[in-house]
C-alpha cells in the first residue's frame, strides 16, 4: 500500500493570529476550493474548532458525489492543526497545517498531506494518470484564492460564516 505526500507552503502578509483565524474557519474551505468540486461544508455553523471536532463536507470528484468526514486530531492555536479523514474518497488523508511567524505581519503557512488511495494497483495507476495532477491543481487554486482573499494593504475580504455574521479577527478591519 502506497502512502503519497503532498507538501506546499505559502507566505501570507498577515500576522500568525490572523492567518490562523482564516484557516481554522472551516467555511473558508468553500472559498479556497475550486468550484468544479462543488465543495460544501454540511456541518451547521458555528463550528467550534478544537481537538476532537468533527466536520462533514460534500463534494464531487469527477462528477461522483462524496461525503467527507474529518476529525480535528491535533489543535494548537496559532501553531498548527491536523485534520484526518474518517470517511471519504481516500483510504488515508492526514493533513497537517502549520503556521510560523516570519515577522509580526508575515506568516509562513505549510500544508503536509499524507494520503493513500483505495483499489490497490488500480489506485496507483489512477494516481499516476490523474489523482496526483488533480491534487496539485486543487492546491494551486487554494494558493491563488488565499493570496487574493488575504492580500495586503488592509483590503482583506471578510469571511462570512453560514450564519451570515462576520467571523474571525479579519472582519473588524475589513470594510
Amino acid at each position: 500500500m502506497y502512502t503519497y505526500v503532498l507538501e506546499r507552503e505559502q507566505t501570507i502578509p498577515l500576522s500568525r493570529a490572523e492567518t490562523f483565524a482564516f484557516f481554522c474557519d472551516a467555511y473558508n474551505l468553500e472559498r479556497i476550493t475550486p468550484p468544479f468540486l462543488k465543495f460544501r461544508v454540511v456541518t451547521p455553523a458555528p463550528i467550534s474548532m478544537d481537538e476532537g471536532t468533527l466536520i462533514e463536507y460534500e463534494l464531487k470528484l469527477y462528477g461522483v458525489p462524496f461525503r467527507w468526514r474529518t476529525l480535528i486530531e491535533c489543535w494548537q492555536p496559532e501553531e498548527k492543526f491536523v485534520d484526518t479523514q474518517l470517511s471519504g474518497p481516500y483510504l488515508l488523508w492526514h493533513h497537517t497545517h502549520t503556521f510560523k511567524e516570519v515577522s509580526p505581519n508575515v506568516t509562513l503557512m505549510r500544508d503536509r498531506v499524507l494520503y493513500r488511495l483505495p483499489f490497490g494497483i488500480l489506485g496507483r495507476i489512477a494516481h499516476s494518470l490523474f489523482v496526483k495532477r488533480a491534487l496539485q491543481e486543487i492546491f494551486d487554486y487554494r494558493r491563488q484564492a488565499t493570496a487574493e482573499l488575504l492580500r495586503p494593504g488592509g483590503d482583506v475580504v471578510p469571511f462570512v460564516a453560514r450564519s451570515g455574521a462576520l467571523s474571525g479577527n479579519l472582519a473588524a478591519g475589513a470594510r
